[in-house]
């Protein structure tokens, strides 16, 4: 008797383990695009809708989430744990403009977080207008920043 009951406790007590587990890594549906890398954020902070993107959109992990070489990870699920984007695209901002910028290749382009998150976002985006021939996902600042009167 006594080694069944710890049998059913030790089964229990697994199961909400990994329940728990599992829950403290799935994507909340919604997620504030803030990274503390940022000392001041010049424009609003987008907040992704990741349960749209995956629910109404049908994107897959995929579609967003890659590695080094910049090739999907397709294998990804929902509650698997990955990394921030701030992890491999390691400089805050965006790259220098301007007449006296250096010029860069696209691999140093991609270095800086806020242009690798616009070339996934935004790229994405323009290729979903033209295969639904239409402007309906955001390719423009405003569209997605939203306006403040002061940006944190």
């Amino acid at each position: 008797m006594k080694k069944t009951l710890w049998v059913v406790v030790v089964g229990m007590a697994v199961v909400f383990a990994s329940a728990a587990l599992y829950a403290g890594t799935k994507a909340p549906d919604v997620i504030k695009m803030e990274n503390k890398a940022y000392t001041k954020h010049e424009k609003g902070i987008v907040e992704f809708s990741h349960k749209k993107h995956v629910a109404e959109y049908k994107d897959t992990c995929g579609d967003c989430h890659h590695d080094k070489d910049g090739k999907p990870l397709a294998n990804l699920k929902d509650g698997d744990n990955v990394q921030g984007c701030i992890e491999c695209h390691k400089k805050p901002g965006e790259k220098p403009k301007g007449k006296d910028a250096p010029k860069l290749t696209d691999k140093e382009t991609l270095e800086f977080h806020a242009e690798a998150m616009h070339k996934n976002c935004q790229g994405c985006h323009k290729k979903m207008n033209t295969k639904n021939n239409n402007q309906n996902a955001p390719t423009t600042c405003v569209k997605c920043h939203p306006k403040t009167d002061k940006a944190s």
